[in-house]
């Protein structure tokens, strides 16, 4: 039996990179020798075992074999006689089929270091093509390795299994995994325009794929148009460190213009309504969790009222807080303004520019919360009555900030 440290720690380690997890892979065992061992198993795919002091994952080396269309379409050897090259070839990126052996040396068949060196996302073998997977893999690494290039034979290859119906196979809950972990990483700009390139954005995610080419407002520069727009509000959240939520509010919020009648072009008007009802969709076919879709419903639909923020009068601006539910939770009202500041800056030489719509609703909300609901039920000898005086009362609180000449945020 022999240990290898394989994948993602080898790479990560080449590249001075803090390592995060480290996988394992057995060669010359059987799993009733790992049981012997004291490995409990885990997984009824392939035989993974999790260590018995230390709880990490053992792999014994298999081999794969394509035996259906998707990602779930193999079939498994995992006899002791596998060597390790035979397991290093079956995964997808020379950078992730390099391994270490217990005494520090490397074992690197299909040269993934030179690959490192040269910033090449590159496949392995032709059976890269029988996991569509590796489509949105691929382009996730693209979005953590900003300085990467993909290989021209790996693109086609990727182009291949577009148009050969395999991406058309991956269940919702993978695309979310994998879009998720992507919009997460240094430039997710990067995934969608690899997506894009390979024509997998049209298939997985249609809606922002017919972004590309709608005109942007006229006051945004014309030579950007709401796609790349989208992948730059997408790059602001990431720069900013924002939350999943927030990176996925960012990639949706402008949906609507993607419909919108070219004569109705280029104000977008109604684009918002729009955008919800699209959000709404997306979130629905790929099973987003319920954080993620809120916000991201919220900024399709308030975005461009927030933006407009000192042309409303006080009554607007508390049925934007009252809409959001501000007031109750003001912590998701504040990733709310993120997004929206990212869709502000998102543009050609606004990067430093300040967003004052932020801070006049962060001065709005904090004007309305300090209304004392309690005291106006006390005087209330209605209970219908107390919404409507606590209405009226912050709708005066926010009046009294709008017309205040010290508002910071004129």
């Amino acid at each position: 039996m022999q240990i290898f440290t394989v994948g993602g720690a080898i790479r990560d380690e080449l590249l001075g990179m803090p390592v995060q997890d480290r996988d394992y892979v057995v060669v010359g065992a059987s799993p009733a020798a790992m049981l012997a061992r004291g490995f409990k198993p885990v997984g009824k795919d392939f035989p993974v075992f999790l260590h018995p002091q230390s709880h990490e994952e053992y792999a014994l080396a298999r081999t794969e074999r394509k035996t259906a269309p998707g990602y779930k379409g193999f079939a498994f050897n995992a006899a002791p006689a596998v060597t390790l090259r035979e397991d290093l070839a079956r995964r997808d990126l020379t950078i992730n089929a390099m391994a270490r052996a217990a005494d520090g040396t490397l074992i690197d068949p299909y040269h993934g270091v030179d690959d490192l060196a040269a910033g090449v996302l590159r496949h392995v073998g032709p059976a890269f093509v029988e996991d569509p997977v590796r489509v949105l893999r691929l382009a996730r690494f693209a979005a953590r390795f900003a300085r990467f290039t993909v290989a021209p034979e790996t693109l086609a290859l990727m182009r291949r299994m577009v148009a050969d119906g395999e991406v058309d196979h991956l269940v919702a809950e993978r695309v979310w995994q994998e879009l998720a972990k992507g919009l997460l990483e240094e430039r997710p700009s990067r995934m969608l325009a690899i997506l894009r390139e390979c024509g997998a954005l049209a298939r997985l995610l249609p809606e922002v794929d017919r972004l590309y080419g709608v005109p942007q407002r006229a006051e945004c520069h014309p030579e950007v148009d709401t796609g790349v727009h989208v992948m730059m509000v997408v790059d602001e959240s990431a720069a900013r460190g924002c939350a999943l939520p927030v990176r996925f509010a960012a990639l949706l919020h402008d949906l609507g213009k993607g419909t919108t009648p070219a004569s109705e072009l280029p104000r977008h008007p109604g684009h918002e309504a729009r955008s919800v009802e699209l959000v709404d969709e997306v979130c629905k076919r790929l099973k987003v969790p319920a954080d993620c879709r809120e916000m991201a419903i919220l900024v399709a639909r308030h975005h461009g009222e927030i933006h407009r923020g000192r042309q409303l009068s006080a009554a607007a601006i508390v049925a934007v807080l009252e809409s959001c539910d501000a007031l109750r939770r003001p912590g998701r009202f504040e990733q709310l303004l993120e997004a929206c500041a990212c869709d502000f800056n998102g543009r050609l030489g606004w990067h430093d520019v300040a967003y004052p719509a932020a801070a006049l609703f962060r001065q709005a909300l904090a004007a309305a919360s300090d209304v004392d609901v309690a005291a106006i039920a006390r005087r209330c000898a209605d209970a219908v009555q107390i919404g409507a005086q606590a209405r009226v009362a912050r709708v005066a609180a926010v009046s009294r900030l709008l017309s205040s000449p010290a508002d910071p945020a004129c």
